[in-house]
């Protein structure tokens, strides 16, 4: 299984793109995101992040609940990949930007998607098997 996990809300003006922080709410989506992995059962065993500071953060509040170490990749940090060829048999997050995670998911689906700042993918081979929007998986990090 690859989870894509887009960045949470950032800043929109830095001196560098790459040095944008998250805000406060991009925060919150982060860690909603992790506790939701965690609380699936998801088994993220791997991380991938995009150099970027606002996609690194993200990976590191999202990864803190699972337990798991984040390793960048530049490949993530901007254009068209194959996430099939940054993963081995372990579950990966990978944690990046739009419109590349859409266009990813396309390719190897041919889903069309929108991935919402702080939302998450699910592939399984050919199959995208979820789509969850931030609110989704504030609810389920949050149940009841």
């Amino acid at each position: 299984m690859i989870w894509l996990l887009r960045h949470g809300a950032a800043e929109q003006a830095a001196e560098d793109d790459a040095s944008r922080r998250l805000t406060v709410k991009g925060e919150r989506q982060a860690r909603a995101a992790g506790a939701a992995l965690a609380e699936l059962g998801a088994g993220i065993e791997r991380c991938l992040a995009s150099p970027k500071l606002r996609a690194a953060e993200t990976a590191r509040l999202a990864c803190e609940p699972l337990g798991v170490e984040v390793e960048t990749s530049e490949v993530l940090s901007g254009g068209d990949f194959d996430p099939s060829r940054l993963v081995d048999e372990r579950p990966t997050l990978l944690v990046g930007h739009e419109p590349d995670f859409s266009r990813a998911v396309e390719a190897v689906t041919g889903a069309r998607i929108e991935l919402k700042k702080g939302g998450i993918a699910v592939l399984d081979g050919p199959l995208l098997v979820a789509l969850m929007r931030p609110v989704q998986l504030r609810r389920i990090a949050a149940p009841g």
